[in-house]
């Protein structure tokens, strides 16, 4: 399989190069030269396959011309160590939970396959035998996710880049006190402004002669290609519950991989009806569809902190995927976007009505749902967060204490460990050069 730029002027990637490089020469990100549509019998028989099955058969598409069958399947199992199961809030309401992962949150997925992928290419003697080194930003839950599944991984140091008083107390301790190939990086600026250092790095030409350099943010195709598999695995069960007609999933958007594996998985023949893309005050996709225009802007802070992001990366590959096609893309995606004080009313009224706690993210997804559907759908919204990891914020809205699972519980007894920076790139390249 080769990769091209969205960019359009790059040369063509191998899996190996996309990968390890993770951005294009020309600044644009990968997308796979075709997209291999999966046969119908597949879909007449999902439900009788596990979620490792399922997975593999989607990854085959992607990844199965260059990793051998066996080394492809190993890689799936061993990602997939834990279930993403659909469970009942109300009549056609449905949650996905994805927080069943190790950091109890949805890119436990992505990162996970991206660390045992990259470790593969290291191993197999294609990448240079250098370390290579991981930079991720993260507005919260990527960074949990990508320092454990990187976690004492031979040949590879990750660096963290986090805003500076941004991500809740929990979410910071999942990736200041590993120690060991993790270092956090705290930048004085916001999510944006950490993005932005990343894609500047893999920019500079000094740096990438002084260090081998790959992003484990969704701009690397290892990592939002995966978020595919569960969107699958979510049909089979709703399939199973006789739920799967008229499928209407809505997906808590920040960066877009998410919703944008998606809408990858819709292209290869998953049939869910429509997707909506719920967004909190960082509201740029939805005025994308309702204008036509794409129009960054600066992120704003809100309880719902991963979807703080003012220029989604991923909005470059929906784009590409529908031929720049704006009506294109209305047929399939629709848009919502909510205040705190609405994302807060949602979890309260949910919590009290059929005693489901939703993290503030899945309280957005869960709103657009309850004034979206139509009748005759069933609705299925993503948690891609554990309440607990914003417990200040659940437990002050529900007037009740939220428990806290132990493997939340374990992070908080280490002790933190971050670089202080700027947002300005000369120190962050300064502080690289230096290592």
């Amino acid at each position: 399989m080769l990769f091209y730029s969205t960019n359009h002027q790059a040369p063509e990637a191998t899996l190996e190069k996309a990968v390890v490089k993770g951005l294009a020469e020309d600044r644009g990100l990968y997308m796979p030269a075709r997209i291999k549509p999966l046969p119908q019998s597949f879909f007449d028989h999902i439900e009788q396959l596990s979620f490792q099955q399922i997975a593999f058969e989607v990854a085959n598409c992607f990844f199965g011309e260059d990793i051998p069958a066996d080394d492809l399947r190993r890689i799936v199992d061993d990602t997939l160590q834990f279930d993403c199961p659909v469970v009942r809030v109300e009549e056609n309401l449905y949650s996905l939970e994805l927080f069943h992962g190790p950091t109890l949150a949805f890119k436990d997925v992505g990162a996970r396959f991206m660390a045992r992928l990259l470790q593969y290419f290291i191993r197999k003697g294609g990448a240079a035998q250098q370390t290579v080194n991981v930079l991720v930003a993260t507005s919260g839950d990527t960074g949990s996710a990508v320092a454990n599944g990187f976690l004492g991984v031979d040949g590879i140091h990750v660096y963290v880049l986090y805003p500076k008083g941004k991500v809740s107390p929990i979410q910071e301790c999942q990736f200041t006190t590993l120690g060991r190939n993790i270092t956090a990086v705290e930048v004085d600026g916001v999510f944006d402004d950490c993005q932005r250092l990343v894609k500047s790095a893999f920019m500079d030409a000094e740096l990438n002669e002084h260090m081998r350099l790959t992003s484990a943010n969704s701009i690397n195709v290892a990592r939002f290609l995966p978020q595919a598999f569960y969107y699958f695995h979510a049909y089979a069960q709703m399939k199973r519950l006789g739920k799967a007609d008229g499928l209407v999933v809505c997906v808590p958007s920040g960066n877009f991989g998410n919703i944008c594996s998606a809408l990858f998985g819709k292209r290869m023949g998953l049939p869910i009806s429509r997707f909506i893309a719920a967004n909190n005050a960082n509201d740029i996709f939805f005025h994308y569809l309702q204008t036509g225009r794409y129009e960054p802007r600066a992120s704003v802070q809100t309880i719902a902190n991963a979807m703080d992001v003012g220029d989604p990366s991923n909005f470059a590959r929906i784009v590409e995927l529908y031929g720049h096609d704006h009506d294109a893309i209305c047929a399939d995606i629709s848009g919502a976007a909510y205040s705190d004080e609405q994302i807060a009313q949602t979890i309260r009224e949910v919590y009290a009505a059929d005693g489901y706690m939703c993290d503030p993210h899945g309280a957005c997804a869960c709103r657009a749902l309850r004034e979206g559907l139509r009748e005759g759908e069933t609705g299925l919204f993503l948690e891609t967060a554990h309440p607990a990891k914003f417990r200040d914020t659940v437990e002050t809205i529900i007037g009740s204490s939220v428990s806290l699972p132990a493997a939340l519980a374990a992070f908080m007894q280490g002790e933190k460990q971050s670089v202080p920076m700027s947002a300005a790139f000369a120190d962050f390249k300064a502080y690289l050069l230096a290592q």
